[in-house]
């Protein structure tokens, strides 16, 4: 079994579910006692919250870096980013050590093309809906059309997961807002929404959308056991 380092802590609400899961799914690969091999750095996110604030990427890409080589020096044998906002930096990240890194985006674009979709829409922090660092991945390297909400929507989207979903929060008005959006991107022509943003499955299960749901976490945890098992 390869050794995972995971950075976690953005938030700890997540990273307590792919901790949970990557255990889950190499206990139940190989049964009888068997769990993961896991080295878990998990960070204060008040101090990242904020660079993201100021849009201070390159110091996040510093301390991202850095992380990832005290995994590596640690003994990790691959890397995990337990967030999708901060794959803004997978390849700052990736360079910064030898270990394979592996993306969220790769493993939720596998999932949205065996369920033979094209179009789907994408749901996540303001970074992730608008930056291309994960649009234009499922766009030009997996071939998907990508729709995101449109305003106010989308700062909907944003907020709730800022100001309660990362403080493990849930309301039901920002379910029903939530659903809302989804039934907006179906109508624009999404077969399947992405949950982008590994707080959101707090908040939206399949019984939220009448169309398939792929939740990141899930599918990121599913690709860290095929590695470690691989």
């Amino acid at each position: 079994m390869r050794i995972l380092g995971l950075i976690g802590g953005m938030t700890w609400h997540s990273t307590v579910d792919y901790y949970r899961l990557i255990n889950e799914g190499v206990h139940e690969r190989l049964g009888g006692s068997h769990s993961a091999e896991l080295l878990l750095l998990s960070i204060d996110f008040e101090p990242v919250e904020e660079m993201q604030g100021r849009g201070d990427w390159a110091g996040m890409g510093r301390l991202m870096s850095e992380w990832a080589r005290r995994l590596e020096a640690a003994g990790a044998e691959g890397l995990v980013i337990c967030t999708n906002t901060m794959h803004r930096l997978a390849a700052e990240v990736a360079g910064a050590v030898r270990i394979p890194l592996l993306h969220i985006a790769d493993a939720t674009a596998a999932a949205v093309k065996k369920a033979g979709l094209g179009t789907v829409g994408l749901l996540g922090t303001r970074y992730t809906m608008e930056l291309d660092f994960y649009r234009g991945r499922l766009e030009k390297e997996h071939g998907l059309e990508v729709l995101i909400p449109e305003e106010p929507g989308r700062t909907a989207v944003h907020d709730i997961i800022y100001g309660e979903l990362a403080f493990g929060t849930v309301h039901e008005a920002s379910r029903l807002t939530y659903v809302a959006v989804i039934d907006e991107l179906v109508r624009r022509g999404a077969q399947g929404i992405i949950l982008g943003c590994t707080e959101i499955p707090l908040l939206i299960k399949e019984k939220d959308s009448p169309i398939p749901v792929f939740d990141t976490t899930a599918l990121h945890a599913a690709a860290a056991v095929d590695f470690a098992l691989g």
